[in-house]
């Protein structure tokens, strides 16, 4: 669980409620049914027209990243391809095909299937750079449905202002109607704001920091992969990939 993320999450909200008070505000002033809608659909509708189907389930179903984000132990990332290299040296490249069947990461257990086979290291590295691009494109693609919510959500929240304060004119002879027009008009823009700047855009960006740590992940399995391929020496190898710890 990010913990940091949560509580960014209650303190930004925290402050905007706790700054409406302290204003002399209410609370229920900002909730707004008809604002929230016109964002929130005119921002979702947005996104949903410029994006693949695709890449918007994978953009949605990768929000949980923020909060349970993947676990990228490196440490005992470089054990494991030590204890591969130890294998290899002592009983050859078959020596780690019980590995591979054990493998629950596709990566991982693709590119060890084609160490075990006797891939030449070249095809092994070009093989794995390919996953590794197209991973990052299918991940980064996914990821900027936020960014693209973060650009939507402000410019809605002004439609929304503006459909308020037309309300606003047809009704100036019936005051009445004045103060729910109004509201509208300035909590649309307070939504479309709010939600861009301590949402969406803090989203987009936590997934990229994921997307990048993940893509180091994978270049330092291709690293340690290729140079078991190669039958470096494991002490040679474990000052290699020493630069991949964090």
């Amino acid at each position: 669980m990010d913990k940091i993320s949560i509580f960014g999450v209650l303190l930004g909200l925290t402050a905007v409620i706790l700054g409406q008070i302290l204003e002399g505000g209410h609370v229920a002033s900002l909730m707004q049914a008809t604002a929230f809608l016109i964002v929130t659909g005119g921002t979702l509708g947005a996104v949903m027209l410029q994006t693949r189907q695709d890449h918007f389930i994978a953009g949605v179903k990768m929000v949980k990243w923020v909060f349970i984000p993947p676990q990228h132990d490196f440490k005992k990332q470089l054990g494991v391809l030590l204890n591969w290299s130890q294998q290899a040296r002592r009983g050859g490249l078959l020596a780690l095909e019980a590995y591979v069947q054990s493998e629950k990461d596709i990566f991982v257990k693709r590119a060890l299937q084609m160490v075990v086979d006797g891939a030449e290291p070249e095809v092994i590295r070009r093989a794995m750079e390919l996953d590794i691009d197209s991973f990052e494109d299918r991940a980064r693609s996914a990821a900027k449905i936020w960014e693209a919510a973060g650009g939507y959500s402000p410019t809605i929240g002004i439609i929304g202002a503006v459909m308020g304060l037309i309300h606003v004119m047809e009704n100036l002879t019936d005051p009445s109607k004045l103060g729910a027009g109004i509201a509208v008009a300035f909590v649309a823009t307070i939504y479309g704001v709010a939600m861009a700047n301590l949402l969406f855009l803090p989203i987009a960006h936590k997934l990229k920091q994921h997307i990048q740590t993940e893509i180091k992940r994978r270049e330092m399995l291709l690293e340690g992969l290729v140079a078991i391929a190669n039958g470096e020496n494991p002490r040679v190898l474990e000052n290699k990939l020493a630069g991949f710890l964090p």
